[in-house]
């Protein structure tokens, strides 16, 4: 299983934000601290704000800041959220392609237990698990 990119950008940015000290955030002083797109974070921002992972502060000092307390946010809830198919294979939906051996398969079972245990422990973490190591991360970032 391969995670997309905007998967990973979303994770980190809610790490980046999480591990800030003070203030919010801008989506230039996050793709500067990982090296990554502004245009892609933009996009990322709004769906993580839609989602009510991530709020914005308005005018001079303002930014992206965490929208609710990082213990709060599921990493599995996010990775529903912000992945548009986690469908293994084209059997399994939203694609459900016709498959010739589809009366007798077993693995598509067996990807589907593997999904379901993938999932299961993702549920298990949530964003503050994440960015246990705070400090290093923030020095790592160069966050204040």
């Amino acid at each position: 299983m391969r995670l997309t990119v905007y998967a990973d950008y979303s994770l980190r940015m809610l790490m980046y934000l999480a591990a800030k000290r003070s203030g919010a955030a801008t989506t230039a002083e996050i793709a500067d601290a990982y090296g990554i797109s502004k245009a892609h974070l933009n996009k990322v921002a709004h769906q993580l704000g839609l989602a009510g992972y991530v709020g914005t502060v308005r005018g001079k000092g303002g930014g992206l800041r965490l929208a609710r307390p990082a213990a709060e946010i599921r990493v599995g809830d996010v990775l529903r959220r912000v992945e548009p198919d986690m469908a293994l294979v084209p059997c399994f939906a939203p694609v459900r392609a016709a498959c010739p051996i589809m009366p007798a398969c077993g693995l598509r079972g067996v990807l589907d237990e593997a999904l379901h245990a993938f999932m299961a422990v993702l549920d298990r973490y949530s964003l503050a698990d994440l960015v246990q190591r705070r400090e290093e991360l923030a020095g790592l970032l160069g966050t204040e």
